[in-house]
């Protein structure tokens, strides 16, 4: 029998990295959980007295526990620590001492407050890598202000471009500013690492959820600042190419997105108006632009004639990029997310949880256990 090391599986290349999440809310702990199923062992920090403030947001709660929780901290273990116990707080040290990565999201300061700041824990442990997660920066006038998701929203534009002209502000239904803070963590966490293999030292990672919002109006800021104009509400619309929008079928609203003139010329000839393809105002993508709202109209009186269905089969077939505005419970049911694997078999139909969107090898990192009961933070586990 060979006495060689098994070989790491290929959906945990993480396997032997250990991450700390001192973590609440959504961000630090989708950046755990990521971590936590590409292999580390990810050990979450709560409160005592109730833990993760996510624990308690629903209805709908499965097991006592809120959907929102057991779809951000799967694959991890619980750990309850007072941190204004000394000694609790020594002994939690020293586990981050013998750890690779920490990330925390706590409230400004507070992290220094109890001698935890990563730059004491950097200077302490020199192979340490200490993510620091924030509202809006460590530097700046507002680096003391706490921040969630729909203020971030808010305050970095999104709202100012998300919804339709003349509309109340409207955020992105998803948490795309905490999310999207959490996939940063990963990738400012990788990068160290990979750093530390090569230095043989760690470092101090910072993100924002403003910066990240920043970030996310890549398109947005650089369209304004080429123009001078701000760029406004443009519904389902993108608003530099057109037609490129949801459109209303007889029964549904579906999407086509014919961003070039060979796609345009194949959806006005699918649509039975071929000659629009050779109309001066539709001419060219620049040309349609100025005169969407009359091509809009124009494409949506033929739309709205025949099924969803009809149109997506008819454009498929000679390859103009569209899809239906699918529900949830559609999109649940739809082949194409079955055969992804993306639906986690959780063993309790009430739970949903989403895989992370990478395979290796062909292998989609699985789910090794459920969100850590709230028991488990009761007692100490």
């Amino acid at each position: 029998m060979s006495d060689a090391p098994a070989l790491p599986r290929p959906d945990q290349p993480l396997r032997g990295i250990r991450v700390i999440e001192i973590g609440h809310s959504v961000a630090a702990p989708f950046c755990g959980q990521v971590l936590a199923d590409l292999g580390a062992e990810v050990i979450k920090i709560e409160n005592p007295e109730g833990g993760d403030d996510a624990r308690h947001w629903g209805p709908p709660f499965v097991g006592g526990t809120a959907a929102t929780f057991h779809s951000l901290n799967r694959n991890k273990r619980t750990m309850a620590v007072d941190l204004k116990d000394e000694e609790k707080r020594a002994a939690l040290e020293a586990l981050i001492g013998d750890s690779d990565v920490l990330v925390q999201n706590m409230r400004p300061g507070l992290m220094e407050r109890y001698g935890l700041g990563a730059d004491a824990l950097c200077a302490k442990f020199p192979r340490l890598i200490c993510c620091n997660l924030g509202a809006y920066g460590d530097v700046g006038p507002l680096r003391r202000h706490t921040g969630y998701d729909p203020l971030m929203q808010a305050f970095s534009g999104i709202m100012s471009v998300t919804g339709e002209a003349g509309r109340p502000p409207v955020r992105v239904g998803p948490s795309i500013i905490d999310q999207g803070t959490g996939m940063w963590c990963v990738i400012g966490i990788l990068s160290a690492l990979m750093g530390r293999a090569a230095s043989g030292r760690g470092c101090r990672v910072d993100t924002s959820l403003f910066e990240t919002g920043l970030s996310w109006m890549t398109v947005p800021i650089g369209n304004a600042v080429a123009s001078g104009k701000e760029p406004g509400k443009s519904g389902s619309e993108t608003p530099m190419l057109a037609p490129y929008r949801a459109f209303m079928a007889e029964d549904r609203h579906i999407v086509i997105a014919a961003g070039n003139n060979n796609l345009f010329r194949r959806l006005v000839e699918t649509l039975g108006h071929p000659e629009w393809a050779d109309d001066p105002r539709f001419a060219l993508n620049a040309d349609r632009v100025a005169n969407r709202e009359t091509l809009n109209a124009m494409i949506e009186a033929v739309v709205q004639t025949r099924p969803s269905t009809h149109w997506t089969q008819a454009l498929d077939a000679v390859g103009v990029p569209c899809a239906p505005v699918n529900r949830v419970s559609e999109v649940l049911a739809h082949p194409q997310t079955e055969a992804l694997g993306m639906i986690l078999p959780a063993g309790d139909p009430h739970l949903g949880l989403v895989a992370t969107p990478l395979r290796f090898d062909g292998i989609r990192p699985s789910l090794r256990s459920l969100a850590p009961a709230r028991e488990k933070i009761d007692s100490g586990a």
